[in-house]
């Protein structure tokens, strides 16, 4: 049975080797983003016309209006009240452990008064209308929901409108029923670039949103990055990713555990390990070859650690979280003896999960943190999802007469430096008011 490549950092080859491992082509396909282009300049043109037309083409879902695509609240809340009691205490402590979270990363307006009476600050405000993209069709994901609209909801926006496409009209009520719990109001049931161009431009029944947040396949990748400036995102994700980086302590059966659950997202998908013991990582690769051909989709997972996986041996910790910074993974397990000693370490990862217990599956679903996290080395420089992408802050200068005195000459100065004499002028003449 196939299995991840091994590797070694002893290897002179190591370094292109890993490179070349890492390496994600994210550029769009030409083609995609021809077809892209055409869809969103099309319902920018004909609105609703165009949205339903693109339904009934893509998702096989006829409808004579967009009233047939919209979904309220009652809606919503029927199918919350339709879950089994199981299901919909899951789905009701994962929301809570969420909005928990998130509460802790509302920002708040400052200011402070200087000695001459000016007064500088910041003012934090909501934006007004977010939309939140919920993949559909041959997965349904109620934890994007809860992920995207809850911060959302804690930052005080003051409306979600979520789109999720239904496949022919299958809808999911898993999905309907956190949307229900995050307060949306209205849900259309569209989903693609046309989707993506409808929240960007707005239409004659759907409003056109700030920012646009929340995962989907090639087609909405591209549209986000073409509505980019007109209006927010949150980010172009690349393929899902886990970093381990074990011990001998780690359980091998836990770890190849937790390198499928990311595998099994997508044949691109990237589940790698790190080790400074050889007997461990054996330990990991037979566990790997037991128990793949047990899971439902061990030929997405087998694809995705033939193309992208390795189990690579350090020569100690302090290596292994080296190329742990060098990679950035999206996820990154410490499953070590004291990861505490490790933390301090480490530097570019979208979510940390130390020790053992700590999988990343719970992050997914309802530990708390935001899933929604940068992917291909981003994590170098961006953050996950949280309440501060649907917040945005506004400087504040009051400036009291002495204060315009003391810095009107220095702008000046600096001003007539850059060759903008109004500047200059406008500054001077509060200094001799």
């Amino acid at each position: 049975m196939p299995l991840p490549r091994r590797l070694d950092t002893r290897s002179a080859a190591f370094q292109e080797t890993l490179a070349a491992l890492l390496r994600f082509e994210g550029s769009q396909d030409q083609a995609i983003d021809q077809v892209v282009a055409r869809i969103l300049e099309d319902v920018r043109a004909r609105g609703d016309a165009a949205v339903l037309e693109y339904t009934g083409r893509f998702d096989r879902l006829s409808a004579s209006s967009m009233a047939d695509l919209t979904l309220e609240r009652p809606v919503l809340e029927a199918a919350l009240a339709s879950l089994p009691g199981s299901q919909r205490q899951a789905l009701e402590k994962a929301a809570a452990r969420i909005g928990e979270f998130h509460r802790r990363q509302a920002a708040e307006s400052w200011s402070y008064q200087e000695a001459d009476g000016t007064r500088l600050g910041q003012r934090v405000t909501p934006l007004d209308r977010v939309g939140v993209y919920v993949p559909g069709g041959k997965a349904a994901y109620p934890s994007s929901v809860l992920m995207n609209a809850l911060p959302a909801a804690v930052a005080g926006v003051r409306e979600v409108v979520m789109v999720v496409p239904t496949p022919d009209g299958e809808r999911n009520a898993l999905v309907l029923a956190a949307a229900a719990l995050c307060g949306i109001e209205r849900v259309f049931t569209i989903g693609g670039a046309q989707a993506i161009g409808a929240l960007a431009f707005g239409t004659e029944s759907i409003p056109p949103v700030d920012k646009i947040v929340g995962p989907g396949n090639a087609y909405v990748a591209a549209a986000k990055r073409r509505v980019f400036g007109r209006v927010g995102i949150d980010m172009v994700a690349g393929p899902s990713e886990i970093l381990v980086l074990c011990d001998a302590s780690a359980n091998p059966d836990w770890v190849a555990m937790d390198l499928f659950s990311q595998a099994e997202h997508d044949e691109m998908a990237q589940a790698l390990l790190l080790c400074p013991d050889a007997a461990t990582i054996d330990r990991v690769e037979q566990s790997i070859a037991r128990q793949l051909p047990n899971m439902p989709r061990r030929e997405v997972i087998r694809a995705s650690l033939e193309a992208r996986g390795a189990l690579i041996q350090v020569r100690d910790l302090d290596e292994a979280c080296e190329i742990a910074n060098q990679i950035a993974p999206e996820h990154l397990e410490l499953s070590v003896t004291d990861p505490e000693s490790l933390l301090p370490r480490i530097r570019h990862a979208g979510a940390i999960f130390l020790g053992h217990y700590s999988s990343e599956a719970l992050g997914d679903y309802c530990a708390g943190p935001n899933h929604v996290l940068p992917t291909a080395r981003t994590a170098r420089f961006s953050s996950p999802l949280g309440v501060y992408d649907f917040q945005k802050r506004t400087s504040l200068i009051q400036m009291s007469k002495a204060g315009a005195r003391a810095l009107g000459p220095i702008a000046a100065e600096l001003a007539r430096g850059e060759g903008l004499d109004a500047h200059a002028q406008s500054a001077q003449y509060r200094v001799h008011d």
